[in-house]
């Protein structure tokens, strides 16, 4: 036994050979590119974006500022478990609640979201779903009829997610007319909500100067999109999570310094 031993690490030691210096070179060279690989990703990277297993998704830690936004679709929510959610220094700062819906729907947990979160002293907004088939008179209606904001309260906001197959002018005209009519009534600019399809379809050059809140869930920055619009929030998630809600909600992050923050509300 002792004998075989011997001759097998013989055999072993006489196929080791020295990596000759080409080979040294190339794997340097190896560790060199993942290392540049690695730099180059940092540095692009300006949103630091990371993982935040509490949340589920990762987060643009650039900014400081995260919400989410929520409807009857994600059930009843439990608002006091909603607002201890936080990951170290990260927590939901914000909350923008879906109200009202066309000429006559009302969300069937609107009345219950708005008035807990505001029980639980979490900052709030309500927004309305527009839909193009229903003139955009009885659809101010119905916001202003549901929606009480108080000082603190966040701007409205004007939810265009769908065409209705409407032509675009009708779409744009009736657009208009909610927001300069809501502008009117609370006295604040209504934001504006819209995917990337929407925004180039309906809103650039038509309502340059009202803010935007854009959904882009592929994307790591949002520069080259609406590079001169005044964009306030980025829906960058669909699927986050958040303790008191069951299933996945939709994350948000205001694009602007905390002292910004301060300033927006009605």
């Amino acid at each position: 036994m002792a004998k075989r031993k011997v001759r097998a690490s013989a055999a072993k030691a006489k196929y080791l050979k020295p990596l000759p210096a080409k080979g040294w070179a190339i794997i340097a060279g190896v560790i060199l590119f993942i290392g540049a690989l690695i730099w180059w990703s940092d540095k692009k990277d300006v949103n630091k974006w990371e993982f935040i297993a509490k949340f589920g998704i990762k987060l643009p830690l650039r900014y400081a500022i995260h919400g989410i936004d929520v409807s009857h679709h994600n059930a009843k929510i439990n608002w006091d478990k909603l607002k201890k959610t936080r990951s170290e220094n990260i927590g939901i700062d914000f909350v923008y609640i879906k109200a009202t819906e066309g000429a006559t729907h009302l969300d069937r947990q609107f009345k219950r979201n708005w008035t807990e979160a505001k029980r639980v002293g979490m900052r709030r907004g309500a927004y309305h779903f527009y839909n193009p088939r229903v003139m955009s008179d009885r659809q101010v209606r119905n916001f202003i009829g549901q929606v009480r904001m108080e000082p603190g309260d966040l701007p409205p906001v004007l939810d265009l997610e769908t065409h209705a197959n409407k032509p675009d002018d009708i779409i744009i005209k009736g657009v208009k007319n909610w927001l300069e009519q809501i502008e009117a009534h609370y006295g604040v600019k209504p934001i504006i909500y819209v995917n990337e399809y929407f925004y180039k379809k309906y809103i650039a050059g038509n309502f340059d100067e009202y803010p935007l809140w854009l959904a882009g869930y592929s994307r790591t920055h949002l520069d080259d999109l609406a590079s001169d619009a005044h964009v306030l929030f980025w829906q960058h998630s669909e699927k986050g999570w958040a303790d008191g809600i069951r299933g996945f909600v939709d994350y948000n992050v205001f694009l602007h310094e905390p002292e910004d923050w301060q300033n927006l509300a009605n």
